[in-house]
């Protein structure tokens, strides 16, 4: 029971650290808040330092994390065959993303808040990437075959699944950009690494994200 006070302390303290500042407020609330978020570029060099940079946690039960997981749904479909998108791909770099999920029956899209991979098989494939913030850039990647995923949604609640497939590809992509990386940068760490090689999952008509 004497512990209690430090952990109300230390989670009142987590609460403090995930309020948005007001820049990233007036980002989020800028035009049309119903509209698309522009989705930032490598090719200019603010915008490429954003998405280099670590995402925090960010409070699910603000007003304002709704209006931004709404508006990022809208900037991935505005794109041209879009599977997910991360929150830094906005200029925001908190852990939020969205995911198209092919595991699912209607491959709908789904957003998810503070994700965190728990979990990833020892087997993995290789398979096609390519990234909405990186423009005309394809390559093959290797991605844990099996994830297990924890998150939060809108209301707090949280869930743990375990990802498969081309799915968990897009999920480890994601949260990729969570810890600013990207695959260009990616490919070049990769090189000396080893890997059990297993067949490559095709989804060749819908590579980015």
């Amino acid at each position: 029971m004497k512990k209690l006070p430090f952990l109300l302390i230390l989670f009142m303290g987590l609460i403090h650290a995930q309020k948005l500042t007001s820049t990233e407020i007036s980002i989020i609330n800028q035009g049309d808040i119903n509209s698309a978020l522009p989705i930032y570029q490598t090719t200019d060099e603010h915008q490429h330092k954003t998405l280099l940079s670590l995402s925090t946690e960010i409070d699910p039960l603000d007003k304002n994390t709704a209006i931004l997981v709404k508006r990022m749904k809208e900037s991935l479909l505005s794109t041209d065959g879009g599977v997910g998108i991360a929150a830094p791909q906005v200029g925001i770099n908190r852990k939020i993303i969205w995911v198209q999920r092919f595991d699912k029956q209607g491959e709908p899209l789904e957003y998810f808040i503070n994700p965190m991979i728990v979990w990833r098989s020892e087997l993995q494939n290789l398979g096609p990437e390519g990234d909405l913030s990186i423009p005309d850039f394809r390559d093959q990647f290797y991605r844990s075959k099996v994830i297990q995923l924890e998150y939060v949604d809108l209301k707090g609640q949280k869930y743990s699944e375990i990802v498969e497939g081309f799915t968990a590809v897009i999920f480890q992509h994601e949260i990729d950009h969570l810890f600013g990386i990207l695959i260009s940068d990616k490919k070049e760490k990769e090189k000396n690494d080893s890997y059990k090689k297993v067949d490559a999952f095709k989804k060749s008509d819908s590579v980015t994200r």
